[in-house]
């Protein structure tokens, strides 16, 4: 965007939303319409790896654009920078719909900077114990890695079946394997690798009643499935909404249970660090940073509300059923998602047959396909995704693995 004059395409006002009557008569025309008038992704791209970054549509590309040409014309009469201010508007406005307070919501980076902040921050004893699951991102195992590589704690992992029975067998899982010594129990809500949506909240239910924190990687929570923070029962949850909520990449979520606000100790900070009045705000004191990205963050949230979190939510889920039907008849791959609607919102994941899959991959990047490239995959998809472009990546597969 820097030195570029602004295209039209971004310059002009986005087209507003197709009517939601057109929604229930016919689903596919709007949504094919929500994907040419409210995305930037031309027709020739098939994009099926929404999990690992997400698409910003016309009117958050716009906001953030305007936003950085208003701020070097110093149009306003403010700083236009985050990192020294409390952002409480923003902070209440994504309070509100998440489900927690302004109080105990701090704005991040990502989920990364977040993670790496509560594994530094968290006061722990000699032999204390960390309890992870072998399928959490590198994000989420990394950060506690290093403090026990500088620090006399340990850390164990629970082996989580591939597939699941049911949601019961996760929770079980979970809570019994906190030990004596397990003083902290850090988990994904939504797996990483699979996409297998936990219990969160009876697993931390159980562990708060055996006085174990409980930390949420709420990174493909918020956007693909719907939740309240308040009814989660954790002690911390942070997210990514820049995966599944719209928001252009530079932006994320902390969330602190308030009983926990003055027990966590800053490790990114600037003058406010010990002004525990602040809250939640005390932990964004990073310094002078782009506020574009985050007036960004509200403008995807504002579109998923426009759209209707219900209809997205049951969209993607669809397009997720889609995947494993196709999966489920192939040759091919095997299929590790449950066929159970509990368990998964719209990851899917397979895990290919045969080791010989270059073929394979060189025809998607012929045809313009971007989904991971490994023998297990997940496949994601949002609301710009097509029932075609799913159909042409299971064709592609029986072509050239036959």
């Amino acid at each position: 965007m820097f030195g570029l004059p602004l295209s039209a395409s971004t310059s002009k006002p986005p087209a507003p939303l197709p009517d939601p009557k057109l929604r229930q008569s016919d689903p596919e025309k709007y949504w094919r319409r929500i994907r040419e008038e409210q995305f930037l992704l031309p027709n020739w791209r098939s994009f099926l790896n929404n999990g690992s970054l997400g698409v910003a549509p016309r009117p958050v590309v716009k906001t953030v654009t305007d936003f950085i040409v208003s701020s070097a014309g110093l149009e306003m009469d403010w700083y236009p920078r985050w990192g020294y201010e409390t952002m409480d508007e923003h902070r209440q406005e994504l309070a509100d719909f998440y489900g927690c307070t302004k109080d105990e919501l701090a704005l991040t980076h990502n989920a990364t900077e977040a993670l790496s902040m509560l594994a530094n921050g968290i006061d722990l004893k000699d032999g204390d114990e960390v309890l992870l699951t072998d399928q959490e991102h590198p994000s989420g195992r990394g950060p506690w890695q290093l403090r026990a590589a500088r620090h006399p704690i340990t850390l164990r992992e629970v082996k989580i079946p591939t597939p699941p029975k049911d949601p019961g067998q996760l929770a079980d899982l979970m809570v019994s394997s906190i030990g004596p010594k397990t003083r902290v129990l850090a988990f994904s809500g939504i797996m990483s690798p699979t996409g297998y949506i936990m219990p969160v909240k009876e697993i931390c239910t159980a562990a708060r009643a055996k006085d174990v924190i409980t930390i949420v990687d709420g990174a493909h929570m918020h956007g693909q499935i719907p939740f309240r923070i308040d009814d989660l029962n954790a002690d911390y949850v942070v997210g990514s909404p820049h995966k599944w909520a719209y928001a252009p990449a530079g932006c994320g979520l902390l969330y602190i249970r308030e009983e926990n606000l003055d027990r966590l100790w800053p490790t990114i900070c600037t003058g406010s660090w010990n002004q525990k009045e602040l809250k939640a705000a005390r932990f964004m004191g990073f310094g002078t940073n782009n506020r574009a990205i985050m007036e960004g963050l509200i403008a995807g949230l504002r579109f998923l509300k426009d759209l209707g979190p219900e209809a997205v939510y049951a969209r993607i889920h669809t397009l997720a059923k889609h995947y494993c039907e196709r999966a489920a008849k192939s040759k091919h791959v095997e299929l590790l998602t449950p066929m159970d609607d509990r368990m998964f919102g719209s990851l899917v994941a397979i895990r290919f047959k045969s080791d010989k899959l270059d073929a394979f991959h060189e025809v998607l990047k012929k045809k313009r396909i971007w989904v991971n490239m490994a023998k297990q995959i997940r496949l994601s998809a949002h609301i710009h995704t097509r029932p075609q472009d799913i159909d042409q990546y299971f064709e592609i597969m029986d072509q050239t693995l036959a």
